[in-house]
């Protein structure tokens, strides 16, 4: 559990850096993912997901 809580702690801590040093970016990439069709959206998801299983998995072993 306390690996849960670290691993939220250190995403909240990135997701607030970024937004503190480039909120105009932050803006921007949304516009962007805005533009994106849904399935592309969905898509880029999914890598988003496997990557970060594949690095957790990495971490781990």
């Amino acid at each position: 559990m306390s690996q849960i809580v670290l691993a939220l702690g250190l995403v909240l801590a990135i997701e607030g850096l970024v937004l503190a040093l480039a909120p105009r970016r932050i803006e921007d990439a949304l516009r962007f993912l805005q533009s994106l069709g849904l399935d592309q959206r969905r898509m880029i998801g999914l890598g988003a997901l496997a990557l970060g299983v594949v690095l957790v998995w990495l971490a781990r072993t």
